[in-house]
């Protein structure tokens, strides 16, 4: 595949982009980029360059604007049929242009074209976008700068996206500040990169700055996280309506945002499902042998997926029911068939690439977890079905590595009622899965509802879509239209109100119906951007009233004045004096042919019946920690688990217990005999009772990523019910010396 980097050469050399520079401000739980974008023209001939670049999924486009020399040319938000005829007719002529669209596929991926630069002419181009800030785990707030764009698994009779490979080799800089308000104090801000010391502005700590340290080369995404003190409290903000803008439209009145992220209590986060259904989806494409960062202890991201799928397998429930599928250029299960005690499951397959690759998204009632490095190209046809099955299943996805798609990845998680999680740079996967599979597990908020109490003279209407579930570590936001006037009252309120485990819970917030002061667009553009991507789903699922509806997405999108589907921003520079003489040189990056994929297939050498309640795992697992990779012409074995706590993992048995061997006293830094030796109890027992006290002495800061194997081992041991257990558990913290008592291991 050709190695290129936004806009190239006739020699494949990167020439008009020579620095990035972004303002981001953020407000509350949303932000706004503006970023400004400098090429020149290094050619000797007027240059027609074409640049492909990511951008965060759901990110609605809301300025574009084009400098050269001392003459700014705004760009203005038309049809996108019309503003590429627009451009074609003014670049035909000798006229500078410029258009900027979404690709007709994936949110995430915008076309930037630069038309007729003369030899070596500037050009700055600013590109605004407004985007809601993603929740992680640990409750931050998380905004990311792509700095790549993966290749695409694109179908035969798709056009083909380029390449934007890895920017280590990318001569242009980047610059980043940021500003943050916000009604709740900020605790702190952290970034996967280098940045100066945060600088508040305020004595309440709710005003602060932060710039990326200088020098930085954009080889990597750009992570940053951001925590409030408060980040469970429910908010509801109202922004004014745009001067200019008609009453009764969605600019021309005030708009609301509610944030909705419930804390569970305790004791209702504690009762996990006994039972359910997973599916397993495996990327294992070649892009899944690279490394998962750049320091020297870094494993193949296909090594870290197969740790993570062992550990999820262990972790399950004894009553639930699995699968594994992989994909690459085809897919494959790791179970042909289903048994009959499964026969409820319903296979939809959907296909993922012209050369015959399909990949299964769903089943009735199941829990999908999609690993991927990736992207496939066809994302909104994916979307599309997950949302269709919503009712069916939920889905949680993870995207490894730099790159991966935000567009699918949490795309796919919004659609499917489940959670999406990022693992970049030096982070471990484990941790990040295992999170999501407490929340599969876990019960969720459902029958979701908001009633609202207004003046009379003033009604609201709903932009977002309903809610159908929401789980911990989940948050919502509910954009809202405020009309009409009411003479008297100025406040409103909003009840949410849910069922968490047969449990009513309700949430009221007051608001204020006449905002006090100008707070921009933000809210009105984001509300705006949910409309129409409601719109667009429903476009295409086809029927009668499809072109009436791509009529109301283009209107939206021109008042609004954000990008859509349908729309494109369109610049031209009609000065005289700057047409452009001669013939033009085309610079488009080059499109890539048919993708060589090294298909890796993890066999794993089990013995394995569908149910977990049957399952155990044989030889190679349990004894020679040993897996099997199989490649299209070879197959090698790969290096045992050096990991001492996937090596424990990989040993314990689908009950729940461990046996008493060689392996499991290497584990403990033991020999066979000194843990043989020393036993009480039952030899099962007294190895399991080893385990449980080595993982709560030795990997404590590792509790996410073990807990639900130790509480399926306790729950063994209390079946026994073997005599002694005090004294065993004596026995064991002596042998390895800690201090462990029965409490803390449940039993």
């Amino acid at each position: 595949m050709v190695n290129c980097c936004g806009l190239v050469s006739e020699k494949n050399e990167p020439v008009p982009l020579k620095s990035i520079s972004v303002e981001l401000q953020v407000q509350d739980h949303v932000a706004s980029v503006r970023s400004c974008l400098q090429y020149v023209n290094e050619e000797e001939r007027p240059l027609e360059a074409v640049f492909v670049f990511p951008l965060p999924a759901d990110a609605a486009v809301c300025h574009f604007s084009a400098r050269i020399g001392e003459q700014e040319i705004r760009a203005e938000l038309q049809d996108r049929q019309s503003a590429r005829d627009q451009y074609d007719d003014a670049v035909s002529s000798g006229q500078q242009a410029f258009l900027l669209e979404e690709s007709e596929e994936s949110s995430d991926v915008f076309r930037l074209s630069v038309g007729c630069l003369s030899p070596g002419q500037n050009a700055s181009i600013t590109i605004v976008y407004i985007i809601e800030l993603s929740v992680q785990a640990d409750h931050a707030l998380r905004f990311c700068l792509p700095a790549v764009l993966n290749p695409r698994y694109t179908p035969a009779a798709a056009g083909v996206v380029p390449e934007v490979s890895s920017a280590s080799v990318i001569p242009y800089t980047l610059s980043l500040s940021v500003e943050v308000r916000s009604s709740d104090r900020i605790s702190r801000f952290e970034s996967s990169c280098t940045l100066d010391p945060l600088e508040f502005l305020d004595a309440q700590h709710t005003h602060a700055t932060v710039n990326l340290s200088a020098g930085h080369r954009f080889d990597k995404d750009v992570e940053l996280f951001l925590y409030y003190e408060n980040s469970h409290q429910p908010s509801a903000v109202v922004e004014a309506a745009a001067s200019a803008a008609q009453s009764g439209s969605l600019m021309g009145d005030p708009a609301l945002m509610i944030s909705l992220y419930p804390e569970f209590p305790a004791d209702v986060m504690s009762s996990l499902a006994s039972q359910g259904e997973f599916i397993f989806v495996v990327d294992r494409s070649g892009s899944m042998d690279c490394q998962m960062h750049h320091g020297n202890d870094a494993q193949m991201r296909i090594e870290s997926a197969r740790d993570t799928l062992l550990l999820l397998l262990k972790s399950l429930p004894m009553g639930c029911y699995f699968n594994i599928y992989g994909f690459g250029s085809h897919f494959e299960s790791f179970f042909p068939s289903v048994t009959r005690s499964i026969a409820s499951l319903d296979y939809i397959l959907i296909p993922w690439m012209g050369s015959g690759v399909f990949l299964i998204l769903t089943l009735i009632f199941s829990q999908l977890f999609v690993f991927t490095d990736g992207e496939v190209w066809n994302i909104k046809e994916v979307l599309d079905l997950v949302k269709s099955q919503v009712y069916s299943h939920r889905c949680f996805s993870f995207g490894i590595g730099e790159g991966a798609s935000t567009a699918l990845i949490t795309g796919m998680a919004r659609e499917g009622s489940g959670h999406a999680q990022f693992i970049t740079g030096t982070d471990r996967m484990q941790p990040k899965v295992m999170q999501s599979l407490r929340f599969a597990l876990q019960p969720a908020v459902d029958n979701i509802s908001v009633d609202w109490t207004v003046p009379e003279g003033v009604t609201v209407d709903m932009l977002s879509p309903p809610i159908n579930t929401l789980f911990q570590g989940q948050r919502a936001l509910i954009y809202a239209q405020i009309k009409g006037q009411s003479s008297g009252k100025k406040e409103g309120a909003v009840t949410v109100k849910y069922r968490l485990k047969d449990q009513p819970v309700t949430n009221q917030l007051q608001f204020t119906l006449k905002p006090t002061e100008d707070t921009g667009l933000t809210i009105h553009r984001l509300a705006a951007r949910s409309v129409i991507r409601s719109l667009e789903l429903e476009e295409r699922a086809g029927g009668a009233d499809a072109e009436n509806i791509r009529r109301r997405i283009v209107e939206l999108s021109v008042q609004a004045g954000v990008s859509s589907a349908h729309t494109a921003f369109i610049g031209v520079n009609k000065d005289r004096k700057q047409t452009v003489k001669g013939p033009l040189l085309q610079r488009r990056v080059p499109v890539p042919g048919k993708l060589c994929v090294c298909v890796c297939v993890c066999l794993f050498p089990f013995s394995v019946c569908h149910s977990l309640n049957d399952y155990f795992l044989a030889c190679s697992l349990e004894s020679s920690n040993m897996m099997m990779i199989e490649c299209d012409a070879a197959s090698y074995e790969a290096e045992p688990q050096k990991d001492p706590l996937l090596q424990l993992v990989s040993l314990q048995k689908a009950s729940g217990c461990w046996e008493l061997n060689a392996s499991l006293a290497a584990v403990f830094g033991k020999t066979e005999d000194e843990v043989t030796n020393r036993k009480a109890v039952d030899g099962s027992v007294w190895a399991t009772v080893l385990a449980l006290i080595w993982l709560y002495a030795f990997k404590s800061d590792q509790q996410d990523e073990w807990q639900f194997v130790a509480m399926k081992a306790a729950s063994w041991i209390r079946s026994q019910k073997p005599d002694g257990l005090s004294q065993c558990v004596c026995d064991g913290n002596v042998l390895l010396g800690c201090q462990v008592t029965e409490d803390m291991l449940g039993i």
